[in-house]
């Protein structure tokens, strides 16, 4: 398993790469520099906006087929989180669950699991890219996260999708893990709600009842133990500003296209 510090320096060879080969020994104290900060937080603009010109808004990530599936779909991150409130819901088959819909939301909903698995679903089989390096193709199915915003129709200054999860990602009492997303990628035909990996449930390992999957972005945006979906006009206030729990804390980037 690799460190935060290991983490920042794979990210930061990443990014200095697009300027050259430039030496990297004592990259975590770069990394702490504030004109270092501006400088990652300008190219991540750049090369968001390159993405999104060179490729094509409804440009599907690559699928696969089910001869084409990992052995294993392995847990990264949190595989059972430290919440008392989850782990009841988690011990009677999340029957209390619900997925709250708000914020700038012209029909704020709560949407049990058997609902959602009612509604119209997409199956996708795809290819999770790690950050730490690790790749695993999974089966996944789910609603499309269209299908959701269509119901609780989004009030035109809503810009981003904001996923709020039942992870205390630094242990029992700590703030919940979270991450967001724009409009463009939210509506995007393979970002699902997840809640079945390989025919299966979603095991709790892998984000029951219900994960993010977002195709065409790393893994450290496919956000599990969802709660929560809150639409906002920005993500200023959301926590540290800058859009997730990585990016918050750990200076990832919040857009992390593949």
């Amino acid at each position: 398993m690799k460190t935060h510090s290991d983490q920042r320096r794979l990210l930061l060879r990443g990014a200095l790469g697009a300027f050259g080969t430039i030496a990297i020994s004592g990259c975590d104290r770069l990394s702490q520099a504030g004109w270092f900060q501006e400088t990652l937080s300008a190219g991540e603009v750049l090369s968001r906006a390159a993405h999104k010109l060179l490729v094509p808004r409804n440009a599907m990530a690559q699928e696969f087929t089910e001869a084409d599936l990992s052995p294993h779909f392995r847990s990264n991150g949190t595989s059972n989180p430290e919440n008392p409130h989850y782990q009841s819901l988690a011990a009677h088959d999340f029957k209390g669950w619900a997925l709250k819909v708000d914020g700038l939301v012209e029909h704020p909903v709560q949407l049990s699991l058997a609902e959602l698995r009612a509604m119209p679903n997409r199956t996708q089989i795809t290819r999770h890219d790690c950050v730490e390096g690790w790749s695993a193709i999974g089966k996944w199915t789910g609603v499309p996260l269209a299908r959701v915003l269509e119901m609780v129709r989004p009030e035109p200054r809503a810009r981003f999708a904001v996923f709020h999860c039942a992870d205390p990602m630094d242990g029992p009492g700590s703030a919940p893990y979270y991450e967001s997303l724009d409009m463009d990628d939210a509506v995007h035909p393979q970002t699902i709600l997840a809640y079945a990996l390989n025919d299966q449930a979603l095991p709790v390992a892998n984000g029951a009842p219900l994960r993010l999957r977002v195709e065409r972005q790393l893994g450290y945006k496919h956000a599990k133990y969802l709660d929560r979906i809150e639409l906002v006009a920005s993500l200023d206030g959301v926590r540290g500003g800058k859009g997730g729990y990585w990016e918050d804390g750990y200076g990832y980037q919040w857009y992390a296209g593949i």
